[in-house]
């Protein structure tokens, strides 16, 4: 299967953390199909996650972002895509940011969105499929 597929931020950090050996094997089996996108708003909260989370120091941390920049598409989060945002959170009453991580998927014209925190086989705008790996 080569649909493309967008991986939500908590699955990157089960790549890079040690403390569940079960959803770092998943997640890593997730993020190494082809086709993979993320985008600038996963790298931002990735970031985030390793500095308060892991206490990792900056250039640990521009490292990881490196490696994940090289692996993966990025779909920069634009006007027009935080719009589509706001209709999607409208429409669906997803959070802002979930809404802007789906903008992202579909502007990415991806059809999977890997994430542990949305509902597993919810299907947004007909073309978008949730699905929780960890389950």
């Amino acid at each position: 299967m080569n649909d493309k597929c967008f991986l939500d931020t908590n699955i990157l950090i089960y790549c890079y953390t040690s403390t569940e050996p079960d959803k770092l094997a998943k997640a890593q089996a997730v993020a190494s199909l082809p086709n993979v996108v993320i985008s600038t708003q996963v790298l931002k909260e990735l970031a985030n996650v390793l500095r308060k989370k892991f206490n990792l120091d900056w250039p640990s941390i521009q490292a990881t972002l490196n490696e994940v920049e090289n692996n993966f598409e990025v779909c920069a989060n634009t006007a027009l895509l935080i719009r589509h945002a706001c209709s999607i959170a409208d429409r669906y009453g997803f959070s802002f940011y979930d809404s802007l991580i789906i903008a992202a998927s579909l502007e990415s014209g991806c059809t999977i969105l890997y994430s542990e925190d949305l509902q597993n086989g919810q299907v947004i705008e007909n073309t978008l499929t949730i699905k929780n790996p960890f389950l």
